[in-house]
């Protein structure tokens, strides 16, 4: 570490922890100190709340991402801070902060401040800011990729661990590729939008960024999960796949344009190679269909829905928006419901398309960005080049698509090059596999399954009882409520402990559960938080399944008070409260 900068992931803050060598409060009083590149920080958070956080996070090692700074874009609420969306007339105090950036402070992280954007999330440059434009950490007046611009640069250059963005048309993975760093962009819901200022809000994903796969793995972990009063929050079965069983897909030749740029076509035609030994097979494969449904997004009526989200602000303050930004808003006055249907049908027409693709092929390798820029070349063509560099980003929120945006490599210039590993809806696992191993990364691969390890509890981890919050904090994802088989009784142990105990075929009654979805790297510590009588062991449900839960030892049923009547714990508690 040097004084001014963290410039280490998650593994390796959490192994110096360990060892000693630091301390929550020296990275704390870091973040607090360190000089930023121009144009990165919207706001920080005050150097004493920091060193307040550092400090409650003293004895609680065992969260998953204890003591780990990190920032988000600032599009996305913290209560206390203002929102702005990158237009001081449009900032706004937050009144609580977004479920996203919650769990991952109850995962024990720091938050250490939000960061710059091209304007209102329009744009894929970072040069559309009244705070600055951001340079990429590569220097030579590089374009730092928008519009999640600062949160890419505070990775890239050590400010934090990592860091949120959004992503409707590839602001979470252009950035990426411009600072040599890894971005995930989730399955659509996956990771919460309530609290984010929209900017196209059917397609919004909150996205990723970090210094290796690991890391985006952890903290997809501890941040992904259903969101009661998201109507946008998804659940779905996740696709996980070792990467030597993938079936790869890359693109066609005459498919591709590079406007020229030999350096960043060698590094697609290298990475394909490097893909290719560690995959199953590979599939020439035209992009045809998804280049049309890109060109929906700011071609067709979805900036319309842009507009929605905004148009009574621009109706008051026009003048207070940059004029780039208030074209592109306004543009989507033009368009009549007439043109949202066509659209949507051709979309539909276009998914079914991707679909049967995804049939032929497990992932589709594609090179994020076909070139770079400087900030003077996009300020000579904004809106041309602009839409270059999403070229191959645009259509994956339409398409519902997951991608993971990783480093390939410089041009002979010195330039970055980049590579999106893209699959279906839920197909993380595989995505995060698959990049993990083509950079070396085999501890990562396993960070993809977290999502498969259920966990039933009937008492005190319940929603809303006293140690449901450690369940929150370790990544827990509640998942759905049932009962258990009827060979279980229900006790209320002495110490006020409710205890749950097999006793046989038709001796118990079905008992009330909830089932939480773990991160499998959180059960150690989960069980060292477990003292007698209780333990994890598995529990039948009332459905025939089977999944891990707490228990209770039979003996210390002995003089406690059966509870099983009520039917659960829940049950007790209101009775015992009327």
């Amino acid at each position: 570490m040097t004084s001014t900068a963290i410039r280490s992931g998650i593994a390796a803050l959490r192994e110096a922890y360990r060892r000693g060598d630091l301390r929550v409060a020296d990275v704390a009083e870091r973040a607090a100190t360190a000089e930023a590149p121009d144009g990165v920080w919207i706001s920080r958070v005050e150097p004493g709340a920091l060193r307040r956080r550092a400090a409650e996070l003293q004895g609680k090692e065992h969260l998953p991402l204890y003591g780990i700074p990190f920032a988000v874009k600032d599009n996305i609420d913290v209560a206390g801070m203002p929102t702005t969306a990158a237009c001081p007339a449009f900032a706004y105090p937050a009144a609580r902060t977004a479920p996203v950036v919650e769990r991952l402070l109850e995962a024990g992280a720091m938050l250490v401040g939000k960061t710059n954007l091209d304007q209102f999330a329009t744009g894929l440059t970072g040069t559309r800011s009244p705070y600055g434009a951001v340079q990429s950490v590569y220097g030579g007046g590089l374009v730092a990729g928008g519009s999640s611009s600062g949160s890419a640069v505070a990775v890239a250059a050590g400010l934090v661990a990592f860091a949120l963005g959004t992503d409707t048309a590839g602001s979470g993975r252009v950035p990426a590729a411009m600072n040599g760093i890894v971005g995930l962009k989730p399955t659509r819901g996956l990771l919460s939008t309530l609290g984010v200022v929209p900017a196209c809000r059917s397609l919004d994903c909150v996205s990723v960024f970090a210094l290796d796969v690991a890391d985006a793995a952890a903290v997809l972990g501890a941040a992904a999960g259903p969101q009661d009063g998201d109507p946008w929050s998804r659940t779905g079965s996740f696709k996980s796949q070792e990467a030597a069983t993938v079936r790869l897909g890359l693109a066609r030749p005459d498919t591709l344009d590079f406007e020229g740029d030999r350096g960043q076509a060698e590094r697609y035609v290298a990475a394909g190679v490097a893909l290719s030994r560690i995959t199953a097979d590979a599939t020439a494969v035209d992009l045809g269909p998804l280049l049309e449904a890109g060109a929906l997004l700011y071609e067709g009526p979805w900036v319309a829905e842009r507009l929605a989200g905004l148009e009574d602000f621009l109706r008051e303050h026009a003048e207070d928006v940059l004029p780039l930004t208030l074209g592109i808003l306004r543009s989507g006055g033009s368009f009549a419901a007439t043109d949202a249907f066509r659209a949507q049908h051709r979309l539909r027409e276009l998914r079914a398309a991707t679909a049967r693709l995804f049939e032929r092929i497990d992932v589709l390798a594609l090179p994020t960005v076909p070139t770079t820029y400087t900030i003077d070349e996009i300020a000579a063509e904004p809106l041309r080049r602009n839409a270059i560099l999403g070229r191959y980003t645009q259509f994956a929120n339409l398409l519902d698509l997951a991608v993971l945006t990783v480093p390939n490599g410089h041009t002979p210039d010195g330039r970055p090059a980049s590579l999106s590993l893209i699959g279906p809806a839920f197909a993380e696992p595989t995505l995060l596999a698959l990049g993990a191993a083509l950079l070396g990364e085999a501890h990562a691969v396993h960070l993809g399954k977290t999502q498969d390890v259920e966990l039933a509890v009937v008492g005190h981890h319940l929603r809303g009882e006293a140690r449901n919050g450690e369940l929150v904090a370790l990544g827990g994802r509640y998942a759905r409520t049932t009962r258990t088989a009827d060979c279980y009784r229900l006790y209320r142990l002495p110490s006020g402990v409710p205890g749950l105990v097999r006793a046989g075929a038709g001796e118990g009654a079905p008992i009330e559960v909830e089932i939480w979805r773990l991160p499998a790297a959180a059960l150690g510590p989960l069980l060292g938080s477990v003292a007698a009588p209780l333990s994890i062991g598995y529990v039948s449900t009332v459905d025939g399944a089977s999944v891990q839960g707490f228990l209770c030892e039979a003996y210390a049923a002995a003089g406690a008070q059966d509870i099983t009547a009520g039917g659960g714990w829940r049950a007790h508690r209101q009775e015992e409260g009327s």
